[in-house]
Formats: structure tokens, C-alpha cells, sequence
């Protein structure tokens, strides 16, 4: 399987790719810094210059060309303001949607955020609010394309080990997830065809993430 993932540089991409292409698939990552590109093939990844903010539909899908799915795991990330949430955090995901149509790529998994769906508590930081403003933004535009996406959305993410145990379904409790094992829930989901046009919300729990996937397709 040939998967291509935007935001190639991120925590929950390289542990993702590092997975993929130790398992024997084609793990691409596109990135914004070349001097990016050895963290990726010290994974055992593709590395592709494609900065998301400026790159064009067209040159987008040559990349994507071939793939069998891709996954926008994108992110502005800490320190970034509330104008760069919507242009990664919403505008990426929808110009990776429009390059995945163009070139003839139906499977897409959306990494999202619990919470996106209820108002920002009182006190919320106004970037935070802007973020998830832009994942729910995202979400909304890729869901209601005529493409197999799946929507994944994590509870806060820790840099702890991976668990390989998981509660995945609709909605579940607010709670933690490790980024690991959002990389994990990620492959699964690549391989269950099942989950297309779903929404699932991700924490850590007691379920084996494969058997956690199969369940959320019943």
C-alpha cells in the first residue's frame, strides 16, 4: 500500500510512517523544510517538499498519483497564531481533499480533535477556540465529499509509550491518548475499508486497538 501524509514532520506522521514502511508499504511525508527529509528517511519513509500553505492543486495531485490512501495529519502546531490554524488546520485538509479527487484517490483519514463539536468553555484561549473552529471547519468540507474518509479524533495527546489498548467509538469520555497509539489506531483504520464514513473519537482504554476498530464498524 502506497499512503501519503500531510504534516509528514509531525510526532503522530513519522511514528505513522515509521509503522507503514516497517511493515513493507510505501510511507510518504510531505514536509515544508527539506531540512526535514533525513528525520523522514531515517524512518524509512519518502520524504516530498509540498508546503500545503502554497502549493497548488495540480502539483498536489502529481505527488498523490498513485497512492492508495492518504492521511492529513497536519497541524500549526504550538506556538502559531490564530490565522495559521485555519490555514493548515482547515485549508490543508481541504486542498489535500481536492488533490486526492484530482488524482483519483478515495481513501482519506482526517486526523481531528475531540471537542470540536461543543462550544469553547468559558475561558478558553481564543487560539485553541480558532483551532478546533478549523478542525470542525475541516471535517465539515471532507465529509460531505464523495470520498471513503474516515474521521479520527484524539483526546489530549501524550508522548508516553503506546498502550495498544484503546476506547474507540462515536463518542466517547473526555480523556488522554498517547500519540503512539494514535499511529497505531491510524494503520488500523488504513486497513479497515469498513470505517469509511465514519466519525470516531480515540482514548486511551482496555480495548486492543484491532479489535477496537472492528467493533467501531458494527
Amino acid at each position: 500500500m502506497r499512503v501519503v501524509i500531510a504534516g509528514g514532520h509531525g510526532k503522530i506522521a513519522r511514528l505513522l510512517l515509521r509503522e507503514l514502511a516497517g511493515r513493507g508499504d510505501t510511507a510518504v511525508g510531505l514536509i515544508r523544510n527539506p531540512d526535514h527529509a533525513a528525520d523522514l528517511t531515517a524512518v524509512g519513509a519518502q520524504p516530498v517538499l509540498a508546503d500545503l500553505e502554497r502549493v497548488g492543486v495540480d502539483e498536489l495531485a502529481g505527488h498523490l498519483a498513485g497512492a492508495d490512501a492518504v492521511v492529513h495529519a497536519d497541524g500549526a502546531g504550538p506556538g502559531s497564531g490564530a490565522a495559521r490554524k485555519d490555514t493548515v488546520d482547515r485549508a490543508a485538509a481541504v486542498l489535500l481533499a481536492d488533490a486526492a479527487q484530482r488524482a483519483g484517490v478515495r481513501r482519506y483519514l482526517l486526523v481531528s480533535s475531540m471537542g470540536v463539536e461543543d462550544a469553547p468553555r468559558p475561558g478558553t484561549d481564543e487560539v485553541f477556540a480558532a483551532y478546533l473552529r478549523a478542525k470542525k471547519a475541516a471535517e465539515d468540507d471532507v465529509t460531505g465529499r464523495d470520498l471513503d474518509w474516515t474521521v479520527l479524533r484524539p483526546g489530549r495527546l501524550t508522548d508516553d509509550p503506546p498502550t495498544g489498548r484503546v476506547t474507540l467509538e462515536r463518542r466517547v469520555p473526555r480523556g488522554a491518548v498517547t500519540r503512539a497509539d494514535v499511529a497505531g489506531v491510524l494503520v488500523a483504520l488504513l486497513d479497515a475499508p469498513a470505517t469509511a464514513g465514519l466519525v470516531l473519537e480515540l482514548v486511551n482504554g482496555d480495548t486492543p486497538v484491532a479489535e477496537a476498530v472492528t467493533t467501531a464498524t458494527r
